[in-house]
């Protein structure tokens, strides 16, 4: 039996966490999360292969704050976090790999094309371990 990644979508939109969970759920373990409070639950519980981040969240901290906090501890810095937002400035993108994020995507974005980001960030990891 092939083990699927374990993919964490931390995404507050209803809407997208549906979307995304029936689009990726053939390919990865999905796992859904849409707050601070809720990632680090999910964080506490499961080790995750890679995380699909939106940089909009509600509450006090934002994506780019979870990926700062998550790439400073040596228990998880060395997981990808993949930037999935409606920010399409330069500024946001140089803002989020400043965070740490290892790949910064736009939304609306084609099936096959987050499919196959996904599947290139996961195999520079496994190479790089």
């Amino acid at each position: 039996m092939i083990v699927k990644p374990s993919l964490l979508i931390v995404e507050d939109d209803l809407e997208n966490q549906r979307y995304l969970g029936i689009l990726l759920r053939n390919s990865y373990q999905v796992e859904v999360c849409d707050c601070a409070s809720s990632f680090y639950k999910q964080m506490a519980n499961k080790k995750f292969d890679l995380i699909l981040m939106d940089i909009s969240l509600v509450g006090p901290k934002d994506g780019l704050q979870l990926t700062r906090e998550l790439k400073s501890n040596p228990i998880f810095k060395t997981i990808p976090v993949v930037a999935l937002s409606a920010h399409a400035f330069q500024k946001d993108k140089d803002n989020a790999y400043k965070a740490g994020i290892d790949l910064y995507l736009t939304k609306p974005i084609l099936k096959n094309h987050l499919l196959e980001a996904l599947e290139k960030i996961l195999r520079q990891k496994f190479e790089s371990s």
